[in-house]
Formats: C-alpha cells, sequence, structure tokens
C-alpha cells in the first residue's frame, strides 16, 4: 500500500518507499505512474531510500489540478515528497519528470544532487517553426483519452505507423488511463527552449543525461544544461534512446549520487 504526503494545495501525492540508505526521489516522465520505474528503484534500494510517487492525476494521487500553473502545482508535489523523505533528497528524473526536478531545484527546494536524463526541451533553433498538434487539443477537450494518447506520442515525433502498432500492445490501456494528465507534461517543456538564465540558480551537482541513440535535441538539451547550472555534468549513454534501459542506469545514477 502507499504512503501519502499532502501537496501545497492539499492534494493527496501517494507515493513508495523502498530500501535503506539516504532518500532519493525518482520522477517519472509522461504516461508514468509510481510503478513505472520499479526495476530502477530495486537494484537502487540497495544504497537508497527509494521514493517514486504518483503525479497528480495518475494511480493513487489526488486529481486536483490548476491549469493555470500546473508546472508550480508538479513542484510544489515533489517537495511534497521530498519534505516525507526527511526534508531534503537526491533527485533523479526521466524526461519531463526532469523538468520538473529542475524546475524544483529552481524554486528552491532542498535537493542535495539532481541527475535528469533527457528533459524535453526540444526546441531546434534550424527549424524554430511550431510543429503539428495532431489534433492533441481537440482530443483532451473531448476528453477522448485514447486519441489524446496517440497525437502526444506523434508530437514527440513517433511515426504514426509505430503509434498504431503500440495499440495493440497490452500495456496500452496504462498509457490511455494518464492521457487526461498530458497536457501537464507538454506545459512543462514551455516553448522547447532550456531556461538557461533561471538554472543558472542551481547550485546542487547535476548530471545531465542523453542516449546515444536519441535524436539531435536530446544531446542539445544536456549539453545547455550541464553548460547553465553551476555544477553541472554532461553524460552521454552510449546506444541508448528515450526508453533508456533501467539496468544499464542503475549503477551510472548509483555512483552519481554516491559520490
Amino acid at each position: 500500500m502507499p504512503e501519502f504526503a499532502e501537496s501545497a494545495d492539499g492534494t493527496s501525492i501517494a507515493f513508495d518507499r523502498v530500501g535503506t540508505g539516504p532518500a532519493l526521489v525518482v520522477v517519472g516522465g509522461a504516461f508514468n505512474t509510481r510503478l513505472s520505474p520499479y526495476p530502477l528503484v530495486t537494484l537502487l534500494s540497495e544504497r537508497f531510500t527509494v521514493y517514486s510517487y504518483d503525479r497528480r492525476g495518475r494511480g493513487d494521487s489526488g486529481s486536483a489540478v490548476d491549469e493555470t500553473d500546473s508546472v508550480t502545482r508538479e513542484v510544489e508535489d515533489l517537495a511534497a515528497v521530498v519534505a516525507a523523505a526527511g526534508g531534503s533528497a537526491r533527485v533523479y528524473g526521466h524526461s519531463s519528470g526532469a523538468i520538473i526536478a529542475l524546475e524544483a531545484a529552481i524554486a528552491g527546494v532542498p535537493l542535495t544532487s539532481i541527475a535528469v536524463y533527457e528533459p524535453p526541451y526540444s526546441f531546434d533553433p534550424q527549424h524554430p517553426e511550431p510543429g503539428d498538434d495532431f489534433g492533441f487539443p481537440a482530443a483532451i477537450a473531448a476528453g477522448d483519452r485514447d486519441a489524446a494518447a496517440r497525437a502526444f506520442l506523434q508530437i514527440t515525433g513517433m511515426p504514426a505507423g509505430a503509434v498504431a502498432g503500440m495499440t495493440a500492445a497490452p500495456w496500452w490501456g496504462g498509457l490511455v488511463s494518464t492521457a487526461l494528465t498530458l497536457p501537464h507534461d507538454i506545459a512543462l517543456t514551455g516553448d522547447g527552449r532550456i531556461p538557461e538564465r533561471r538554472l543558472a540558480a542551481v547550485e546542487a551537482p547535476v548530471l545531465a543525461m542523453d542516449g546515444g541513440s536519441s535524436p539531435e535535441w536530446a544531446a542539445r538539451a544536456a549539453i545547455g544544461i550541464a553548460s547553465a547550472v553551476g555544477h553541472g555534468t554532461r553524460l552521454t549513454v552510449d546506444g541508448q534512446n528515450h526508453a533508456v534501459d533501467q539496468t544499464v542506469l542503475a549503477p551510472i545514477l548509483s555512483g552519481f549520487f554516491s559520490s
């Protein structure tokens, strides 16, 4: 059974606590629940007390959302989990969860060290024009979870044929169940540009990672983040893409957070 932390607006945030050692919070990206990173959580729990949580509107967490400021609410949710973990913590964030971790550090949440994997700051200065929304806003407005999930994946660059293939997978229903929270993931990315000036306020050590098999935007993001923060390191994880192998990632995180 999960434990619960109360966020600043009263929303209940469900989390699991596994292992012993220093506190380490794992923040998932789009479509993720607190159960999504469990291979990673299990491996890291050998050295850390690992907290994984359901972002608001997902799993066992409450669904209250201030649509006008969802980024602030997401930061407050992470702050509530950090408070439950003892008041400060190491944090690892994947994809939009990585942006939450960085925004929390900017906001002054007491994070002792931060590792991020491919936060989707995907703005391309060579092609600055907005991309197709694939009907995503209309699907959200209609409450059509399936269409929203399909559109979101195409926004991220996945070909329509690959998306169609995913819909036959047994786990597609799990993705669809979280689809109405996807506007929060899009809000976190903003205009896709790295917030370099605001990141300059981050003093905790930051490990910014990208996959060696990922698109160019991932490398640009890792380089930009590592350069913008006070103490940043960029690492390319060979042979990996956005869906990084958690067994490959675990020893990297363990080493970083133990240093």
